[in-house]
């Protein structure tokens, strides 16, 4: 069920959604200062793609939490307002609702990426 979870989220979220991770990584490298960001970006492109069977767990300090102020002026919060305004719509059916909790999940994550690690379930 995982399996083709995935496949359906690929299909009408996730591409979109991982490409948008994957454009801000290239963004964010191309400066020196930025590829620590860019590099976050590539990482969670992959659970953009496909996030079902996965959680996200938050473990930051103060360094995390300096980093995550910069990413969330600069990329942050058009990442997550794009996830969280797709969550919105995909909870409008009962169907959708599975998938938009993985937006809701990833609008999180979008937000403060930094200290973040993402294993499988």
């Amino acid at each position: 069920m995982k399996t083709i979870g995935n496949i359906l989220w690929f299909l009408f979220w996730g591409l979109w959604s991982g490409l948008s991770w994957v454009l801000s990584g290239a963004m964010w490298c191309i400066t020196i200062i930025g590829i620590p960001y860019g590099l976050q970006c590539f990482k969670f492109a992959s659970l953009s793609f496909w996030p079902i069977g996965k959680r996200v767990e938050y473990n930051g300090g103060a360094v995390s939490f300096i980093v995550n102020v910069i990413w969330f002026i600069v990329n942050g919060w058009w990442m997550a307002l794009s996830n969280f305004c797709a969550g919105l719509i995909w909870c409008i059916t009962i169907i959708g609702i599975p998938y938009g909790k993985q937006c809701f999940k990833i609008a999180k994550l979008s937000l403060a990426p930094f200290g973040a690690q993402v294993y499988d379930e």
